[in-house]
């Protein structure tokens, strides 16, 4: 029996004066227990932090439980008599053990687990793998969220791209803040208001980072971005997001289609035809579209469509070359008898120094989208999140490159 005690001491790595006393295995209950001690006479560090008490005696102990990796199907736990140390400065207090955060139902071998499962699937499928109530594996997600993301510096942090992602039908938002450079996560959330930019700041001062320091940012052409940039980033250059400027400007064509549509039923059904890149066609679709742009068919949206490509034209262009071409653009578009054109023309010449400054910066929300949609598959595999807040803890651990402890590294015990 001492063998087999010994065996377990060296796989938990267990240092001195922790031993394995006994071991209880169950196969009808579907566990293994083992339990750890210290022998009589062995003395502790002071738990208080920054005490350099490191030989306390035992006052006395405390009787406590964690959940461990499984022993092959079988679950595991530990049990061990905490002690109860008596500084000479600080008085009685509870010694932290090496294998379990204090507080915690589980070792930290066994969160790391679960860090690791949640970032692969959804809550509700880790706690039937593992076992346990989702509600605890939630505590432990929301704990190390918290650490790690306190340890991080955004001190570096110059070029800042946001975005709203939806938490749940209707309008209901999380907003994103992401590192451009380091692709990463930096602050999300709630709502998609002037107030997320204040709340982003206080987030960025609060990890060493300066508002005042930020050179770009990449956003739409929200009234409320753009209000929370001036106020709260005021040295950043904004950059209106090439995707979002183009998606505007397909909605314009969009309405062109939609009220030509009325009077000409061979629009109908061909909305993606318009949208869509050429080279992005199917080979039906570009049939349509060379059927549909025939002069003799005279169609608004035919010249809407050669407005929207004339204009794609001008994020190829090369610094010096596009300003200038985009005016010539817009001086002929709003002669183009089309209202949603012209109206975008409108939106154009409002937000012009952040649409010509792409061709400065360069920096796009193609990074954020993609983000995006990492949360928005997470969400779906989870059938939606019972909070923003947690929706936000899972943002930060797809997507915010936390540090996350591996379950198969060894840590001594």
């Amino acid at each position: 029996m001492s063998e087999t005690l010994d065996l377990f001491k060296t796989a938990l790595g267990l240092g001195e004066p922790w031993r394995v006393t006994r071991s209880d295995f169950d196969v009808a209950q579907g566990r293994l227990d083992l339990y750890l001690d210290f022998p009589r006479g062995a003395r502790f560090g002071c738990s208080v932090a920054g005490c350099d008490q490191g030989s306390c005696p035992v006052h006395d102990t405390e009787d406590k439980t964690w959940r461990h990796l499984d022993f092959f199907q079988y679950k595991a736990f530990l049990h061990a008599r905490v002690p109860r140390t008596r500084c000479p400065e600080h008085g009685v207090h509870l010694v932290e053990v090496v294998w379990a955060r204090p507080e915690s139902g589980f070792t930290l071998l066994f969160e790391a687990l679960l860090i690791e499962f949640a970032t692969a699937m959804p809550v509700a499928r880790v706690a039937a793998m593992t076992r346990e109530h989702d509600t605890r594996i939630w505590r432990v997600l929301e704990h190390h969220v918290a650490v790690q993301r306190e340890k991080l510096s955004f001190a570096d942090v110059r070029r800042v791209g946001m975005d709203e992602t939806s938490a749940r039908k209707g309008q209901d938002y999380v907003t994103t803040f992401m590192d451009l450079d380091a692709r990463r996560v930096l602050f999300a959330t709630e709502g998609r208001d002037s107030a997320t930019v204040a709340a982003f700041a206080d987030d960025l001062t609060g990890h060493g980072g300066d508002p005042e320091r930020i050179s770009d940012t990449s956003s739409d052409m929200s009234q409320a971005f753009i209000a929370g940039i001036g106020e709260h980033l005021p040295n950043a250059k904004l950059t209106y997001d090439r995707y979002h400027v183009i998606a505007k400007l397909n909605e314009a064509v969009d309405q062109v289609r939609r009220a030509e549509q009325k009077d000409n039923p061979a629009l109908k059904k061909t909305r993606y035809v318009w949208l869509k890149n050429r080279a992005n066609l199917t080979v039906k679709q570009q049939d349509t579209l060379t059927w549909l742009t025939r002069p003799s068919m005279h169609l608004a949206t035919a010249r809407a469509h050669r407005w929207r490509e004339d204009f794609q034209e001008f994020y190829d262009l090369d610094t010096g070359q596009a300003p200038g071409y985009l005016r010539s653009w817009c001086y002929g578009a709003k002669r183009s008898r089309l209202q949603p054109i012209k109206n975008f023309v409108k939106l154009v010449e409002t937000h012009w120094d952040g649409i010509v400054g792409w061709h400065d910066s360069r920096i796009s929300n193609g990074l954020l989208e993609g983000t995006n949609s990492l949360i928005q598959a997470a969400k779906a595999r989870a059938r939606g999140y019972r909070s923003k807040t947690k929706m936000i803890t899972i943002i930060y651990l797809i997507a915010g490159k936390l540090p996350n402890p591996s379950p198969y590294v060894a840590h001594p015990i």
